[in-house]
């Protein structure tokens, strides 16, 4: 991911291999992880049973928040795909009981927003 995308906050792609490393304590035993993406400090991550938010706060980051949102309470979800003059792709999902998208995130061109879809798509539907 560049520079500037990541000040951009524009996610990209991360190795399974190192996001197991760094996260495997989280999941349960029959659980795996798919894909994840990095936002600057901040992490998402599909695995085969939820969706793994992680929000490091504060200007130390010692602070760190794990939201979990289970598949089932994606009630529905959108993709827009980077542009030519547009220097990102963006992911709209809503939960269950929310009128407006709680979760949005931006990616960077790297990332095949398709693929990211396609997962979405394989858990929730």
């Amino acid at each position: 991911m560049s520079i500037l995308s990541s000040l951009l906050g524009n996610a990209g792609a991360i190795d399974k291999e190192k996001l197991q490393a760094d996260y495997g304590k989280l999941l349960i035993p029959s659980e795996n992880i798919e894909a994840g993406f990095k936002i600057i400090r901040d992490t998402f991550i599909f695995t085969n049973k939820r969706l793994i938010l992680i929000d490091v706060q504060g200007i130390t980051g010692r602070k760190t928040e794990y939201f979990s949102v289970l598949y089932k309470s994606i009630t529905r979800f959108s993709v827009e795909t980077a542009g030519s003059f547009d220097l990102d792709a963006e992911l709209k999902i809503w939960i269950s009981g929310e009128s407006t998208p709680s979760i949005s995130k931006k990616f960077d061109k790297k990332v095949n927003i398709y693929e990211v879809q396609k997962l979405l798509a394989e858990f929730t539907l």
